[in-house]
């Protein structure tokens, strides 16, 4: 036995307060060398340390090392056999014992194989804690890599040196392999990595998060507003026009289906058709289908700011028709050529769409065409009732929104509509037949005349409803085209016109209103009379006439008119004041009432502002203006006993829910007594009847006829002077029992006579005779007046 102390045993490290005791964990798997702990396996260590053969291979082959290398004079005297450690009484790993000889080659196998085992989990647990960057990687490595030191009192114990043919067989290819094998992979740590990730994903979504922002929030009304411009369209639906129709209802101006030729101009642009003049080349196809000019609707499609432009109001269905097969051939065509690999192919008329509306049309024509009017492209009234009514005729407009795709509507994206409301139908008080009667009468006799133009009014006289307006030349508010600019409107409204001896009666009037004179007063009519600086006439060289007030009217005589009127006052100026107030209660220098556009009140100046000719030629007709209207409203005062009813035009509406609104009661005023007007009527009647009257062909068989020509001095409306003249006449019948009133005036006839006798008489009586019929008025029952003309001195 040797001197040295036992070797102590190992002090295990107490186990962690938070996991189990390792010799806990190392007795159950002390089954499975392979899953022993580490501190087992420490402890395996440890032992196998003092003992030459059980140490572990490393250990071995380091001895090995130091024997080979080392002087044999060095190592100091063998130890005797008996000093050896006895191994008779070792206990083999598997349970059994050995002997007291070398340990058998199974016994060397096993323990080598668990030293292998070992020597694999100490390097698996060495690369687990280099991965999770343990501080404890080293101490195992120490203890597991080189046999544990035992301590003692007298410091480190020293094995005894083996023989050296001691050496157990296989210890020398041991020897070869590294002491501490393959050196395990040390991976970097992953945590820079992530980070650098995490701060590049950070900075994505934070460049997303302000851009939303902007999207959602500071911008969002901007976007949200562009987004619905270029959606979200807005048309207007037009209403439905009223019509407007005769007494009896019948038709004088309706309204039929109709397009307004509309384009999106941004569907014309560069980036939408790859043409950089698409705008040309669908002009070129549509100008002569619209029958307008190329260049301007090359700019209406040139302006993409918009996505609504109208390129055609009012078109008929024939001419939508002609577009749309246009565009359905040229979508045909472009479809074909992208199927055939072409895709920038496109159909230039593809931004073309419609909108239904509606068109006027006026069935009759130009019957009445100044007095209706007509409707502009933009489908207002150009004129006329159309222009007057206009606000009740085009009733109220809707609006639609709806949202779009390629200029097509989508429906199921929801839109708005307000509905439209559509405008009343106007009655007027116009009888289609006695309008044709008087237009077709005036035309022919402004042809036959040559004359520039003229006019016929029928009006009722108890009602003051104006039965006809016919105008000459006429037009055809339907086609504008062809209408000159005299043509247009309505003369008989709007021309101002010298009324020449059509006026006597207001003169006349005044006079028996007055008591200055009675129907047979007689008055002495020489052929000169000088008033004032001028010498006065009447329309013929005639003797000295001796005729009666009657006579004085029936024969339409200038001088005799300014005797009669001079009786209307103790002085001239006085005179004048009580004549210009009868003829303001006539009308004249007065709106008639009906309202209408461009209507002319007429030009009567004060009395105190009338020049010395004037206050003697305005008895007869001279120096005061007025319009037809005027003229057929005295004459219908008369034949009304006395009573100015305003004239009218409309009898009422009926509106969109069928009810029929009349129009207001006209005014009525009282001008003269029934007495002066019935014996005027007798007096006017001679102008007719009597052969001395300069009225007898205005005569009509079976009905009494008053009436009065008229022949003025015309002004030029172009130069301002007297050039022609104005030929007229007035009158109504029946006599006993007056129902309508005529009048008729032609300006500038130049061929034939000019006289208002000669050819106004003539269609004065052709329009009564047939408005009597029409009216189914019986004929007169009683034989006329006939009040004497003139008188023996």
């Amino acid at each position: 036995m040797t001197d040295r102390e036992p070797p102590k045993r190992r002090v295990p490290r107490p186990a962690r307060p938070d996991r189990r005791p390792r010799a806990d964990r190392g007795e159950r798997l002390s089954h499975d060398p392979d899953r022993a702990p580490r501190a087992d396996r420490q402890d395996r260590a440890d032992r196998l340390s003092h003992d030459p053969d059980r140490a572990p291979r490393a250990d071995r082959q380091d001895r090995a090392d130091r024997l080979s290398h080392s002087d044999p004079r060095d190592r100091g005297p063998r130890p005797d056999r008996a000093e050896r450690p006895d191994r008779t009484d070792r206990t083999d790993r598997s349970g059994g014992r050995t002997g007291r000889g070398e340990p058998t080659d199974r016994d060397r196998d096993e323990r080598q194989d668990r030293a292998d085992r070992a020597d694999r989990a100490d390097r698996a647990d060495q690369g687990r804690a280099d991965r999770s960057g343990r501080s404890d990687r080293g101490d195992r490595a120490v203890r597991v890599g080189r046999p544990a030191r035992r301590s003692g009192t007298g410091g480190s114990a020293v094995r005894p040196p083996r023989r050296p043919g001691s050496a157990r067989p296989g210890v020398g290819r041991r020897s070869a392999r590294p002491p501490h094998g393959p050196k395990p992979l040390r991976l970097g740590s992953p945590r820079p990595r992530l980070r650098m990730i995490s701060v590049a994903m950070t900075l994505v979504m934070l460049a997303f998060v302000v851009r939303l922002l902007q999207v959602q929030a500071v911008d969002a009304g901007e976007y949200s507003a562009k987004a619905e411009a270029n959606r979200y369209l807005t048309r207007v639906v037009a209403a439905d026009r009223g019509g407007i129709t005769d007494r009896s209802g019948i038709a004088l101006a309706t309204s039929v289906d109709a397009y307004d030729i509309t384009a999106d101009p941004m569907m014309f642009t560069p980036d939408e058709t790859k043409l950089p003049d698409a705008p040309a080349q669908a002009a070129a196809l549509l100008a002569p289908i619209l029958d307008q000019d190329t260049a301007e609707l090359t700019r209406k499609l040139s302006t993409p700011e918009t996505r609504y432009v109208v390129l055609a109001r009012r078109q008929t269905p024939q001419v939508w028709n002609q577009i749309k097969d246009l565009r359905t051939t040229l979508g045909d065509k472009a479809g074909a050529d992208r199927l055939a690999g072409d895709k920038d192919a496109v159909n230039i008329l593809g931004g073309v769409f419609q909108e239904p509306t509606s068109k006027r049309v006026y069935p009759n024509g130009d019957l009445a065409a100044g007095l209706l009017g007509w409707v502009n492209a933009d489908g207002k009234g150009g004129g006329g009732i159309e222009q007057q009514l206009d606000k009740r005729l085009a009733g109220r407009d809707g609006e639609v929104t709806y949202a779009q795709a390629g200029g097509r509507q989508v429906p199921t994206a929801g839109g708005t509509e307000t509905p439209a409301l559509p405008g009343s139908d106007i009655e007027l008080t116009i009888d289609r037949d006695i309008q044709w009667a008087a237009q077709n009468a005036i035309a022919e006799q402004v042809k036959k005349s040559k004359a520039d133009r003229g006019y016929v009014i029928v009006q009722d006289t108890r009602t003051g409803e104006i039965l006809a307006m016919a105008n000459a030349p006429g037009f055809d508010p339907g086609d504008l085209s062809r209408a000159g600019s005299a043509s247009l409107g309505n003369a008989a409204l709007q021309d101002a016109f010298e009324p020449g001896s059509t006026a006597k009666v207001m003169s006349m009037a005044a006079v028996l209103e007055e008591n200055a004179a009675t129907p047979s007063t007689k008055v002495t009519v020489p052929n000169r009379l000088h008033r004032g600086d001028r010498l006065f006439q009447d329309d013929i060289d005639h003797p000295t006439w001796y005729l009666t007030l009657n006579g004085v009217l029936a024969k339409s005589s200038n001088i005799g008119t300014i005797l009669a009127t001079g009786q209307l006052g103790r002085t001239q100026p006085e005179a004048n004041r009580v004549l210009h107030s009868y003829l303001r209660k006539f009308g004249i220098g007065s709106p008639t009432g009906l309202g209408f556009p461009g209507e002319t009140p007429g030009i009567l100046a004060r009395p105190g502002k009338w020049s010395t000719s004037q206050q003697y030629t305005i008895p007869f007709g001279q120096g005061v203006s007025i319009n037809a209207m005027q003229a057929a409203s005295v004459y219908s005062t008369i034949a009304n006993g006395g009573v100015r009813v305003e004239p009218t035009l409309v009898r009422g509406s009926r509106g969109p829910d069928d009810r029929f609104t009349p129009a207001p009661k006209p005014k009525e005023t009282r001008v003269v007594s029934d007495r002066t007007a019935r014996t005027l009527s007798r007096m006017l009647e001679s102008v007719v009847d009597d052969e001395a009257g300069t009225g007898s062909k205005a005569r009509i068989p079976g009905y009494r006829v008053a009436g009065k020509t008229g022949t003025a001095n015309r002004v030029d409306p172009v130069s301002g002077k007297y050039r022609g003249y104005t030929s007229s006449f007035a009158g109504f019948a029946p006599v006993d029992k007056p129902r309508i009133t005529v009048y008729c005036a032609i300006q500038n006839a130049t061929k034939g006579s000019y006289f208002g006798g000669q050819i106004c008489g003539p269609v004065h009586k052709e329009v009564m005779q047939f408005a009597l019929k029409s009216l189914q008025v019986p004929p007169t029952g009683t034989a006329p007046a006939r009040l004497p003309v003139t008188f023996t001195p």
